[in-house]
């Protein structure tokens, strides 16, 4: 694959607990270019886990071991929390999946959309200002100037979240990882913030890791799927094959999901099989 992003090769992470530690990420192995991947799986699969260890923001508490991460080239491995900061904002952003959690309640639209810029470039009060406006424009917020001036709670979730975007992509990242962006949104606002990040990740030429357990949305707007299972890489493929899934865990994944239109649907029951972990 040409222009690659990100190289993981044997990715684990363990959390201590009473019963001894927990596996939350096996082994997991693969290479993202400029692309749009996604990975889906059941709550608890790992998925999450594996963006914030590709963030360098996992908890103190967590093991994180690896034969290889790679990002643009640099082994970020041995990374410490100042080494993780130069990059976080300038070439890696996350995008969580509920604004109300991730927005400041008591700073302004404008202020926290500015934040990663006024940190990673060299700037006047005015270019961070009008960099701020130029994003909200992008975003399609309609008044930028009046939505600029107002703080998180006076946003409804769908504005919320293409703030949250416009404060990611400021400082045009090379890669983006997407959270459950639109799981906290009805399905109206879901695709018009799937076509505005779809639209922004294709004109900028960035990576994208979309992170998400809604199948329907992931075939039509990614380009590659990896599918976990309790933490560990179970199949990996094209995003308009997920029809023709060869697993067993995928299959049923699929056939689990509902058809929008159809009524009296009879859905499958995700059967577990331990040796999917071995």
């Amino acid at each position: 694959m040409s222009d690659i992003l990100y190289e993981v090769e044997n990715l684990n992470v363990t959390f201590p607990g009473r019963g001894g530690e927990t596996r939350a990420v096996r082994d997991a192995s693969f290479v993202l270019g400029r692309e749009r991947l996604a990975i889906v799986g059941e709550s608890g699969s790992g998925k999450s886990t594996t963006g914030r260890a590709l963030m360098g923001l996992l908890p103190p508490m967590a093991k994180k071991s690896a034969s290889k991460m790679n990002f643009a080239g640099m082994d970020v491995r041995g990374y410490r929390d100042a080494d993780w900061q130069k990059l976080r904002g300038t070439r890696i952003s996350m995008v969580m999946q509920d604004p109300k959690y991730s927005l400041n309640p008591v700073k302004t639209v404008g202020w926290q959309i500015e934040e990663a810029y006024r940190l990673h470039k060299k700037c006047t009060s005015a270019e961070a200002k009008k960099r701020a406006l130029d994003m909200l424009n992008e975003v399609q917020i309609r008044n930028p100037e009046i939505v600029y001036q107002q703080y998180p709670h006076q946003l409804s979730g769908g504005m919320g979240q293409r703030v949250m975007i416009a404060a990611m992509l400021i400082s045009e990242p090379d890669l983006l990882i997407a959270d459950e962006p639109t799981s906290a949104l009805d399905v109206t606002v879901q695709n018009q913030v799937l076509r505005i990040m779809d639209r922004l990740v294709r004109d900028r030429g960035m990576g994208l890791i979309f992170i998400s357990h809604n199948l329907t949305v992931v075939s039509s707007f990614c380009d590659r799927v990896l599918v976990m299972y309790g933490g560990k890489i179970v199949e990996e493929l094209k995003a308009s094959d997920l029809r023709n899934a060869k697993h067993p865990y995928t299959k049923a994944l699929v056939a689990s999901a509902p058809v929008l239109g159809e009524t009296g649907q009879k859905l499958a029951t995700v059967k577990r099989d331990p040796a999917w972990l071995t």
